[in-house]
């Protein structure tokens, strides 16, 4: 793929992309799955460095809805898993994300709902294509976001298709 077409899907999948530092607090639930209902984490199973992470739910933990019970135990595993620098990177994401309005809040919620709502081979491309774009000089990613942010929604349209015109003619054909 020429270093343009790339760049136009990374612009394309950039609207799609969103802060990964957003806390259990501020996080949108998980899709709902048509499976069993969630079961309740006991707060005495949690090792004492995630009642550690998790201090200020321990006294309401067992008025929880289960769901956000095991959200909350699967983000302090994450958390207590990550370097220093990792910590101090999704405090600052998470710090930006809060200042946002609440409307802007919103829809990057939505957004993360709608990544997550894809197929998995395609979260993983979208991953591959926001990394290559990250690689890319300031200034390239820059005029990306203006050419997108200019682009009218039929071009736009226009650019998610080509983009996933690429996306086709990358994969192997393993059929």
């Amino acid at each position: 793929m020429t270093r343009t077409r790339c760049s136009v899907l990374c612009a394309a999948l950039l609207a799609l992309a969103v802060p990964l530092g957003v806390s259990a607090q501020e996080a949108p639930p998980p899709p709902a799955a048509p499976a069993a209902p969630a079961a309740p984490v006991e707060w005495s199973k949690l090792s004492p460095q995630q009642q550690q992470v998790l201090s200020k739910f321990g006294t309401q933990w067992n008025s929880l809805p289960p769901e956000r019970q095991q959200a909350l135990a699967r983000g302090s595993e994450r958390w207590l898993g990550m370097s220093a620098q990792q910590r101090d990177q999704a405090r600052e994401r998470f710090n930006h994300f809060r200042a946002l309005p609440p409307e802007e809040r919103q829809a990057l919620r939505s957004r993360w709902q709608q990544f997550q709502s894809l197929p998995p081979e395609q979260r993983a491309f979208m991953r591959q294509n926001f990394h290559r774009f990250q690689q890319l000089p300031p200034a390239r990613r820059q005029a990306l976001r203006e050419q997108w942010r200019n682009a009218t929604p039929a071009q736009r349209s226009q650019m998610i298709e080509h983009a996933r015109q690429q996306q086709q003619h990358q994969r192997p054909s393993h059929r």
